[in-house]
């Protein structure tokens, strides 16, 4: 999942960031509502997590904008202004959540995540391709009844693929939506994951590389 934070304090937003990637999100970061604009016309997101004070306007105005173009991404504000007309502004304009600064960076995960879960084609609970079993809101996979220890990018990697099953996603779709806009599309990341997830979920592969194009899991998944 990839997710937008535009928070002006760059302290703070490198925190943030830092703190989502670690939960295993990708994260962009813009300090004001114009570097926001430009990152959604080029890239697609899950989540917005928006503060308001931003040096060039009301993180308000963003969210509005986005509703108004019929663009329903989920949207966290982010923001020090805890009054209720503040929180009643951020419904009405468009938001979906509000938490208020100070915050815990777990928080602010687990709801990043339930909002993700909030998508017109939500994502099933649980996803099952033979004898993995992907547990996607607790994060953990087995294999044949053994848990499987991934990092967090790996199951990035694995879930988007697991939920494409039967479709091949190109090294580029899995750079924009497991990565953020730090990643360098030229190297050689990628093929670096799918090896260690295929060491890691052991035999017999069910990661086919399919030449020249990228990579699927064959078989449709059931969800659960």
């Amino acid at each position: 999942m990839r997710v937008l934070v535009v928070e002006d304090d760059e302290g703070l937003g490198n925190e943030v960031v830092a703190g989502l990637r670690s939960a295993g999100f990708a994260v962009d970061l813009a300090y004001r509502l114009a570097d926001a604009d430009l990152k959604i016309a080029v890239n697609t997101y899950d989540v917005l997590v928006v503060d308001r004070g931003l040096p060039d306007g009301d993180g308000l105005h963003l969210v509005a904008a986005q509703r108004a173009a019929g663009q329903r991404v989920p949207v966290l504000m982010l923001t020090a202004r805890d009054g209720l007309a503040d929180r009643i502004a951020g419904f009405e304009h468009g938001a979906d959540d509000y938490l208020v600064k100070p915050f815990a960076l777990p928080e602010l995960a687990a709801r990043v995540r339930a909002l993700s879960r909030r998508r017109e084609h939500p994502a099933p609970a649980r996803l099952v391709l033979g004898d993995i079993d992907i547990d996607l809101p607790r994060r953990r996979v087995q294999r044949a009844g053994i848990l499987r220890s991934l990092t967090p990018k790996e199951f990035a990697v694995l879930e988007l693929l697991a939920t494409r099953a039967g479709s091949v996603v190109s090294r580029t779709e899995l750079i924009e939506c497991c990565w953020d806009e730090m990643a360098e599309p030229a190297s050689n990341v990628v093929d670096a994951v799918i090896a260690q997830l295929r060491r890691k979920l052991g035999p017999p592969q069910v990661i086919e590389t399919v030449r020249g194009t990228g990579f699927m899991i064959g078989s449709a998944p059931s969800a659960r």
